[in-house]
């Protein structure tokens, strides 16, 4: 029987789209290519497809992964990036071999040879990530508001002022929360009037 696995979170850039394999880093942290073959699966969604993964080469995406989201991280912040992740991303980058496409929308896409192998995948999510931490992209790095999460997006939106990494999840989860903690606060209040009312009948009877 086929194991089930975390569905991705995929996003319209790259480099934090990668990131978001790991996502509830601050919480229950929950895996998304907990396996070679996973990892294969998400590069083939992305446009980066490659034939196989060994272990070792899983170890090599983790390690730009968490790399991207510490340089990530501290560029939303504005602090230092880390030289180690700054390390990681920059050999990634130079080790691949891809080419920059034109689509007929006008649009860049990647593409791998037929024998490209997952080296030359981390090449281009690596040269992605340069790009944004670099400040090259109209946007802005940004970390999700949910406590649990923190994960770095990417911000394009017209203000600038987006919260969450994703709406559907950290957002919608966020919104719930505080509707509960409302609810909860009002059923308080509620029953402190409720019992304020019957120590004054029981005062006016007394």
């Amino acid at each position: 029987m086929r194991a089930e696995f975390p569905d991705f979170r995929l996003g319209k850039v790259l480099a934090t789209s990668f990131t978001a394999t790991l996502t509830e880093r601050r919480g229950n942290a929950v895996e998304r290519i907990p396996t070679p073959h996973r990892l294969v699966d998400w590069l083939a969604v992305s446009g980066l497809a490659v034939d196989s993964c060994t272990t070792a080469q899983l170890d090599l995406a983790r390690e730009l992964r968490e790399s991207i989201h510490a340089a990530a991280t501290a560029a939303a912040m504005q602090d230092p990036l880390p030289e180690s992740a700054v390390h990681v991303i920059n050999d990634r980058s130079v080790e691949g071999r891809a080419a920059a496409i034109l689509t007929p929308e006008g649009k860049r896409q990647w593409r791998l040879s037929s024998d490209s192998c997952v080296e030359d995948a981390l090449s281009v999510i690596a040269a992605d990530a340069i790009s944004i931490i670099a400040g090259e992209r109209d946007g802005r790095l940004a970390l999700c508001a949910s406590p649990t999460c923190r994960a770095a997006f990417f911000d394009t939106s017209q203000s600038r002022t987006r919260r969450w990494c994703d709406m559907n999840t950290c957002g919608n989860r966020q919104k719930k929360a505080r509707f509960n903690a409302n609810q909860r606060k009002s059923q308080r209040s509620a029953d402190r009037v409720s019992e304020r009312s019957v120590q004054g009948g029981r005062a006016s009877t007394g």
